[in-house]
């Protein structure tokens, strides 16, 4: 898999690999990655042995499915652009018809949030939440229009958090290296209850991952939670200090890596070797340092690999 880039992760209660195997068998160009499994006691009670995390990559978007147990949900507020573009189609139709096909097999068990049909910003557009909650909006897009990938991770910023996309994307860009914006469109007037002035949609790019963000102003029951979180992977500790003190707001919500920003949004900010070390093949050492990593909110790497040397 891809190396570069955010990583989403997706809370699960314990359905980890069955989610991760759906999405391989139902999206093009995707491919089933590492498992990873339990090997020390967890706030989780899940059984050591028992599967932690799968890793799996849509079109080049890494994701990874974790069995965290019943604390936190995905919810539509972090959904996944599915980009549809007819000029990566030898035949006329095709991206229609693969758009169709998706639609059907996400349908299943799932709910319609927006339903599938024609739109101002789309000839062929629908917004659906799977039988897992992840949400997924699939789009025929145009084909003059810039290029983007077929997945693109989008915010919605509602609640508290509407008329913040503006600000939120910009602080974004302001973080993280390899930045640029892309799209911005706003609300013109007239259409209440969204701002004249907020943001329609804008996508910039971070860390080699396009991102988009939106504005609403009607009537929302979710919020950003740790059920989508985004994962930032560290070449060292300097890396990992310098996101930890950017990103994280929120005191309470840091544990073991994870922090939340300004805006609520998750975040695991994590070395690179981190899978080396927690899940290796001395199995004592790995759980040695999975107790290390319980014990800490920001990640230190030396503890991590001197837990492992003990």
């Amino acid at each position: 898999m891809n190396s570069n880039g955010l990583i989403v992760e997706l809370w699960m209660d314990n359905e980890a690999e069955e989610a991760a195997r759906f999405y391989v068998n139902i999206f093009e160009n995707a491919e089933l990655g590492e498992i990873n499994y339990y090997n020390a006691e967890t706030p989780s009670n899940k059984p050591i042995g028992s599967i932690i995390t799968v890793d799996f990559s849509i079109a080049g978007q890494r994701f990874q499915t974790l069995n965290g147990g019943p604390f936190f949900k995905v919810n539509p507020s972090i959904s996944f652009i599915v980009n549809f573009d007819p000029k990566n189609d030898v035949n006329a139709g095709d991206s229609r018809s693969k758009l169709d096909q998706l639609w059907g097999k996400l349908s299943e068990g799932g709910k319609v949030l927006m339903p599938l049909g024609k739109y101002p910003f789309s000839k062929w557009y629908g917004w659906i939440q799977d039988k897992y909650g992840v949400s997924w909006q699939l789009i025929l897009t145009n084909p003059e229009g810039e290029a983007r990938p077929v997945i693109v991770p989008s915010l919605l910023f509602a609640g508290d958090n509407n008329g913040k996309a503006e600000e939120a994307s910009n602080f974004y860009i302001s973080v993280f290296k390899d930045s640029a914006r892309g799209t911005l469109t706003r609300y013109p007037a007239g259409m209440e209850p969204d701002k004249e002035g907020n943001i329609m949609f804008t996508d910039f790019k971070i860390l080699n991952t396009w991102v988009a963000a939106m504005d609403s102003g009607r009537q929302h029951d979710f919020n950003f939670t740790e059920g989508v979180s985004f994962v930032v992977e560290c070449e060292d500790q300097a890396e990992v200090d310098y996101y930890w003190e950017k990103l994280s707001a929120v005191p309470e919500a840091e544990a073991c890596g994870w922090c939340k920003d300004k805006y609520g949004v998750s975040w695991q900010i994590v070395p690179k070797q981190i899978n080396e070390l927690i899940y290796q093949e001395d199995k004592e050492k790995g759980k040695r340092a999975m107790e290390a990593l319980l014990d800490m909110k920001k990640i230190d790497i030396t503890a991590l690999i001197t837990a492992t040397e003990k």
